[in-house]
């Protein structure tokens, strides 16, 4: 049970936190140059940003969970069950940042689903074999 609950945290941090940290870099804009003043510019910018700090703050949630679950779970089952984030990531972007979703990246987000489904209904830990 913990770590179906980590893996939620996991899951749900990875995908709000990208989806919060796109939206604040949207507002911040295109960093297009690469010279070091430039990339500092924009980074003071991008911290600046409520959304790029929260989306950080969210990331730094996954990844101390992240950190956790694998202590205790094995990385085969581990990383592919965290892929069901693509799932919620797909919806998001769609939905909040208004991002085009086609069928072909509807399709591959179905089938990834039934690689975590799959996944899913085996031993989180296999150690004790």
């Amino acid at each position: 049970m913990k770590t179906k609950i980590c893996l939620l945290i996991i899951v749900v941090a990875n995908a709000l936190g990208n989806v919060v940290l796109r939206h604040g870099m949207q507002q911040v804009g295109s960093i297009a140059s690469y010279s070091p003043v430039r990339l500092m510019v924009s980074s003071f910018r991008a911290l600046a940003n409520p959304y790029v700090l929260a989306g950080v703050g969210l990331l730094v949630v996954f990844f101390l969970a992240h950190m956790i679950v694998l202590s205790w779970a094995d990385l085969s089952y581990v990383l592919p069950m965290t892929s069901v984030g693509y799932i919620l990531v797909t919806v998001l972007g769609w939905w909040f940042l208004d991002e085009a979703v086609g069928p072909i990246r509807w399709v591959g987000t179905l089938v990834i689903t039934a690689g975590v489904i799959l996944v899913g209904r085996t031993p989180a830990n296999s150690s004790g074999r």
